[in-house]
């Protein structure tokens, strides 16, 4: 009997391991489940489950309809979902892989820096959190001086960064006097230099030098002033939900003039985060549809050429054929190259949509270690900003070749 129970015991622990091998891989590619979104299980509406690379690679890529591979049952790879029973397995065979990220790590959370190095970039360093960042709203880059300008709701509303997370400089008192900060929810870096932020405290925008001395205020052409970016010739674009539309403004920034204010596009959906291509002048706007309904919200992404024609639209409905998880839009950028970057609340992931000319491409280059991104930017040697409002932190990832 003592001869034959150690091999009874390899025996049963053999065939706990294929089954667990048996449960936890994907069929079509034979490659392990993870909670990482490439290799996420997902259930098809026939009941057999595939990972997600998967589901794309098998989905038609106009109509994004997929056969089962084992039951030859159609869908639609939006009717995928989560696996929740091997999600749930794969969690507690691997507690691991829920580490939070500490500030100032150099490795993501759950080997994120292994996955966003695969899918573009690479989790570099985080800085920040509660305290030092209160309910942050925007960020912006000042390349001439590589600081890091985030708009927030701590005592002194602006705070500027260096890249290696010390804090270099900080004004903007929260008040009501002339040149304080009320409210603010977005901030850009002209290329001069002066900080712009926008006040929803007084339906403001206002100018400062580096030094958070007060240069502009203008208030009187606004219902709400929102999202705001720096254009090639250093003029501003800035959004308006309350009165749909897109405006540009024009000021001796040094001298504190305003020249002109010209409403460049109307008959827009809430449109608040706003991002301008360095290269092409090329215009991306977020637009937050609402509908009937606590559950129903949704946004659209517009693309316009510099002279303010539509190049393209995609929203969360037209997304979601193309990426099986509703997508809610938070933010976007251009990198250096031209791509069209945007944040995904929703899914807590950064994902590339291509140039204007191929958008949509949908393509995830962050999918760890992020709470709730509010806000993007991009370095001089092209590093990926990300202001994450969930931690109170900003995140810096460093780009690779495409």
């Amino acid at each position: 009997m003592s001869a034959r129970a150690p091999d009874r015991m390899q025996m049963m622990t053999e065939l706990v391991n294929e089954t667990e091998v048996s449960l936890l891989e994907c069929k079509v590619c034979f490659e392990k489940y993870s909670q990482k979104k490439k290799h996420r299980p997902r259930n098809l509406p026939c009941g057999h489950v595939i990972c997600l690379e998967c589901v794309f690679s098998l989905a038609h890529p106009r109509n994004f309809r997929l056969e089962c591979p084992f039951c030859r049952r159609a869908c639609k790879s939006s009717e995928t979902s989560d696996c929740l029973p091997l999600l749930h397995l794969i969690e507690i065979l691997s507690p691991a892989t829920n580490i939070p990220l500490a500030s100032g790590t150099t490795t993501g959370v759950g080997g994120e820096a292994a996955v966003s190095a695969s899918l573009g970039l690479t989790f570099n360093l985080s800085f920040g959190g509660w305290g030092t960042l209160i309910n942050p709203t925007g960020i912006a880059m000042c390349r001439r001086s590589d600081c890091v300008v985030v708009a927030h709701d701590g005592k002194k509303r602006i705070k500027l960064f260096g890249l290696s997370g010390s804090c270099m400089q900080q004004f903007g008192e929260r008040g009501d006097a002339g040149n304080d900060i009320k409210y603010p929810l977005d901030v850009t870096v002209t290329l001069d230099g002066h900080v712009v932020v926008t006040d929803s405290g007084d339906h403001s925008v206002k100018v400062f030098d580096f030094n958070g001395r007060g240069k502009l205020i203008i208030r009187e052409s606004f219902c709400l002033p929102w999202g705001l970016d720096t254009t090639p010739e250093n003029e501003i674009i800035l959004s308006d939900p309350e009165a749909g539309a897109l405006s540009r403004l024009t000021a001796n920034f040094r001298k504190g003039e305003l020249k002109k204010i010209q409403k460049i596009q109307s008959n827009l959906c809430h449109p608040r985060e706003v991002a301008v291509s360095q290269t092409s002048g090329i215009i991306a706007v977020i637009e937050h549809l609402k509908a009937k309904g606590p559950n129903y919200s949704s946004t659209r992404v517009k693309i316009f050429s510099a002279d303010m024609k539509l190049i393209g639209q995609m929203d969360s409905f037209g997304l979601n054929l193309v990426f099986p998880s509703k997508i809610y839009a938070t933010a976007l950028v251009f990198d250096r190259e031209g791509h069209i970057i945007v944040a995904d609340a929703y899914n807590q992931i950064v994902l590339c949509l291509g140039k204007p000319e191929e958008f949509p491409v949908l393509r995830p280059i962050i999918t760890q270690g992020l709470s709730y991104p509010v806000a993007l930017t991009y370095t001089a040697n092209n590093s990926l900003i990300v202001l994450d409002s969930g931690d109170h932190s900003i995140k810096i990832y460093t780009a690779r070749d495409w």
